[in-house]
Order: C-alpha cells, then sequence, then structure tokens
C-alpha cells in the first residue's frame, strides 16, 4: 500500500474540504490536512500524530508551543486541546488517528 503525497494533495484539493480521509485499517486513519489561514480543529477522540509534509509555523498542544516545520512529528493525546498557528500558505500535513476511543491508557507512559 502507498499513498503518493502529491496525489494526496491534489485530491485534496479537489475535495474542497481542509482535510481528507485517504486510507482506514482497523483503528487506524490517514487524512491529509491543509487549512486555510485559520485552524479550527476541537480535540479529537482518539490519540493523534502528525507528520508535516510542507510548510512551517507555530504548533500550541495543551498550552505549549513549539515551531514546526517540513518533516517534523507531532504527537496529540486523545481530548487535547491543539491547533496550528502562524503557518505558511504551503502548510499540509499527514494525520494519523489510532486506538481507541479516549486515547491508549495513559498511565503506561
Amino acid at each position: 500500500m502507498k499513498i503518493d503525497k502529491e496525489e494526496a494533495l491534489a485530491k485534496l484539493a479537489d475535495s474542497g474540504t481542509p482535510f481528507l480521509p485517504l486510507f482506514e485499517h482497523g483503528t487506524l486513519t490517514i487524512e491529509m490536512y491543509k487549512p486555510q489561514q485559520v485552524d479550527l480543529q476541537e480535540p479529537h477522540t482518539r490519540d493523534e500524530v502528525y507528520i508535516v509534509v510542507a510548510g512551517h509555523g507555530e504548533f500550541l498542544n495543551q498550552g505549549e508551543r513549539t515551531t514546526f516545520g517540513a518533516g517534523d512529528f507531532l504527537f496529540v493525546p486523545a481530548g487535547a486541546e491543539h491547533r496550528f498557528e502562524n503557518f505558511t500558505e504551503d502548510f499540509a500535513t499527514w494525520v494519523i488517528f489510532y486506538g481507541p476511543e479516549g486515547g491508549e491508557n495513559p498511565e503506561k507512559e
């Protein structure tokens, strides 16, 4: 199984939405996300990973701010408030949701 990032970005552009689910298997869901000017995300019910495809900016995760750029890996636990801010126009990221509703067992982290 392969998903080409350029094909994924083209499908996303054609969809007219900022995110597009591309693959599902069990609890795993892979999406492409490219917000326009403002990231309006709400907390999600499952753990989430971002792998930045292009662009750079700032990422707010549970009140902690960090910078990000292409190739970076970002983790967000289920239920956490998070969003991308001050990002470049070319910003796009893979989104990987996995695991059970409510996230993995936080006591084992």
